[in-house]
């Protein structure tokens, strides 16, 4: 184990905390899925528009799949080829994703974190699951650093988690959309998804 305290970062998840951590991209900012009470709280620490849905990260693929319907095969096959990494998918949600984290979309991202110490801390949480968003306010640059995860989220965040020397490359998520048989990217980020490969 990296991580010095998962009693602590179990605890405040439970206890409906929000908790700030290290990616392989930037900063992230999450809570339990199943915690309404602390998806608001994200909302109100950014101030971020209702309509922005968070997304769904885990260390593990098969933890995210009950929170989504049957994925696509050109979906299953970015899965393969970039998770864990820099790609977000969104695909459609299943029953069990809440609509207060997809801002009552039908559809939710899912990513895998390549970090160490990210996949630590859903080993941790109850479920394995974290609904999440990066660790700044809205509209301001993304936190890099574990000094401006403290200095965005100190006072805020009900615990910063140091990163333990597994920094993040400081660059977003590619974040790509699959619907039938169509990719349509959002948000071109770390990885340029080759569309041409299988």
């Amino acid at each position: 184990m990296i991580i010095q305290n998962s009693q602590e970062i179990k605890e405040v998840l439970e206890k409906g905390g929000v908790i700030a951590y290290v990616t392989d991209t930037v900063w992230g900012l999450g809570c339990l899925p199943t915690s309404e009470k602390a998806v608001k709280k994200i909302y109100e620490i950014k101030k971020r528009e209702a309509q922005k849905p968070l997304i769904l990260m885990s260390n593990e693929t098969y933890n995210l799949l009950d929170y989504v319907e049957p994925i696509p095969k050109i979906g299953c096959r970015l899965i393969k080829k970039y998770f864990p990494g820099a790609l977000t998918l969104v695909v459609k949600k299943s029953s069990k994703t809440p609509d207060y984290i997809t801002s009552n979309m039908e559809t939710v991202g899912i990513r895998v974190p390549d970090n160490e110490v990210f996949k630590e801390i859903c080993e941790t949480a109850p479920g394995h699951v974290l609904a999440t968003t990066s660790a700044n306010l809205s509209h301001q640059p993304s936190a890099k650093t574990y000094e401006q995860a403290l200095e965005n989220m100190q006072g805020l965040a009900d615990l910063i988690i140091p990163d333990y020397g597994c920094k993040c490359k400081g660059l977003e998520s590619t974040v790509a959309g699959v619907f039938g048989d169509d990719i349509k990217i959002f948000r071109q980020g770390a990885i340029m998804l080759d569309l041409n490969s299988n």
